[in-house]
């Protein structure tokens, strides 16, 4: 059993006694009304997508799944995309249905993932909680605006678009948190 809070992309649950990825999560919290997750869910066998709410403290029951760890290598196409087997250098194709587009925009060629495994076939990919990604476009910076909170668009070297703090500059390698998208922290070089 998991909570519902305690879910990320790429995990599986059972749920309506059938197996769904966690496509997206995101958690809401309006005014003094109790917060709830609402998370887009994928069908493993069927590929439907649907969104649902759930309590914060809901539980779901986790399948039982092989996990293995791969390397991601490349991607040749929003189509296809490269998996290596760390222990023996096997390497397998797998589709969008497997590796999301959001999730795609967070690996690296040779990031480390684990792989869940359904009857032997790659079925989702967890991806880890943070990646170092280099800033590759933002506005420059503004002197003294290191305390403020006001934050500005930046791109990633994956292709990724996200709100950082005035004092990154272009070149900067920052940390990202997989789970909600959202900086970290700068990463020292």
């Amino acid at each position: 059993m998991i909570k519902a809070i305690d879910l990320r992309r790429g995990m599986a649950v059972t749920w309506k006694d059938q197996i769904w990825t966690v496509h997206d999560i995101q958690k809401v919290s309006k005014g003094n009304w109790r917060s709830f997750m609402q998370i887009k869910f994928k069908n493993l066998m069927t590929g439907q997508i649907i969104d649902d709410r759930f309590r914060v403290d809901e539980q779901l029951d986790q399948p039982f799944l092989d996990k293995k760890e791969m390397e991601y290598l490349y991607s040749s196409g929003p189509q296809e995309h490269v998996l290596m087997d760390t222990t023996n250098f096997e390497q397998v194709n797998v589709g969008p249905d497997v590796i999301s587009d959001e999730s795609i925009l967070y690996l690296r060629p040779n990031e480390k993932v684990i792989a869940l495994l359904n009857s032997g076939k790659i079925i989702s990919v967890e991806l880890p909680n943070t990646v170092d990604l280099a800033v590759t476009d933002t506005p420059p910076g503004i002197k003294g605006a290191t305390a403020t909170n006001q934050y500005k668009e930046s791109t990633l070297e994956t292709g990724l678009k996200m709100q950082v703090p005035p004092f990154i500059e272009i070149g900067d390698v920052i940390r990202v948190d997989t789970r909600s998208g959202e900086y970290v922290e700068r990463v020292k070089k």
